[in-house]
């Protein structure tokens, strides 16, 4: 029996510092502690349930969408294993844009989408713009002049991106980096104009000026910088784009473990000291049931694919 867990729900971001680091640990222990008790996972010890979640098993790759690939594969062909578990943010844009040895609508099944992650739309301010209107307009004058960063290739952030260009209806060129971490460190330094980022990275620079927030990305502001509008209400109707981390288990897992799984993520997620240190970063808990996690992963997957078609995204090797 192994569980396998991935290092970017423990990093989140390049930006998150020790803080979030502890925070998910002591998240994952005390979810490792509840976990004994289910049948399955008796026989291992906290420490390497605690590791695993930390992913230790998990095969390090320089790109971290490949990271989720190859640990997702590992785990959808384990036919010995009892039950495994999967810790991930990035399945959902990895399964429409690599070719894949598994199907992750029929090999996995959704236990409980643990966080949701604010983001939101960010400026270096040496471009002279101070919201979404005035960034839309300089983009309609100077078509294809603008640029905005990723961190990776059809990653959450270029799609949220390639998202607002299509609902604006403006031409922006994408920049890839290898990761969150260069692609932020470009958009602090200018060499890139805008990018849609992670409110807990963007909180400290936001604060001391050095950067410009123009919107936050979902559906709705964030209580930890109320006075920032949503895209939506800057002039792009129904535009709409977060992040979350779930837990996924093979498709074969007994329903009674997948049940009994998502009621300890719920308790460990809603711990007050939790919930606090989580909910001041401007993420917010969830623990969502089975069933809710299926329906927002099998909706994100079908908007996502219309994204990626409508900006010609090609698959990637």
């Amino acid at each position: 029996m192994v569980l396998y867990g991935l290092r970017r729900l423990v990093r989140m971001t390049h930006h998150a510092g020790m803080r979030q680091t502890q925070l998910l640990k002591s998240l994952l222990t005390r979810l490792a502690d509840s976990l004994q008790s289910v049948k399955p996972l008796k026989a291992m010890a906290r420490e390497e349930l605690v590791g695993s979640l930390l992913g230790s098993e998990t095969k390090r790759l320089n790109r971290a969408l490949r990271q989720d690939v190859i640990s997702t594969e590992t785990l959808s062909a384990a036919q010995d294993l009892t039950m495994g578990l999967i810790i991930t943010s990035g399945l959902y844009v990895a399964l429409i844009q690599w070719k894949l040895p598994f199907n992750a609508e029929t090999d996995l099944v959704p236990v409980s989408q643990a966080l949701s992650t604010t983001l939101v739309l960010a400026a270096n301010p040496k471009l002279k713009v101070a919201s979404v209107q005035d960034l839309v307009a300089l983009a309609k004058a100077q078509p294809g002049k603008l640029n905005f960063g990723s961190s990776g290739v059809a990653d959450p952030l270029q799609l949220g991106m390639e998202l607002l260009k299509t609902s604006a209806g403006i031409d922006m060129l994408a920049i890839p980096y290898k990761g969150q971490g260069p692609m932020f460190s470009a958009l602090l330094a200018g060499e890139v104009d805008v990018a849609i980022v992670s409110l807990q990275g963007a909180l400290a620079p936001f604060r001391n000026g050095t950067l410009r927030v123009l919107a936050v990305a979902g559906s709705k502001r964030s209580d930890v910088i109320p006075s920032v509008p949503t895209v939506a209400e800057s002039g792009v109707p129904g535009f709409d784009m977060s992040s979350w981390h779930g837990f996924f288990a093979p498709a074969a897992t007994p329903r009674e473990v997948v049940s009994r799984l998502q009621q300890e993520i719920y308790k460990a997620v809603h711990l007050p000291e939790v919930r606090k240190r989580v909910e001041s970063t401007g993420n917010e808990v969830v623990g969502s049931t089975p069933e809710e996690f299926a329906a927002k992963f099998k909706s994100d997957v079908a908007r996502f694919k219309k994204i990626v078609h409508d900006a010609r995204i090609p698959y990637q090797d």
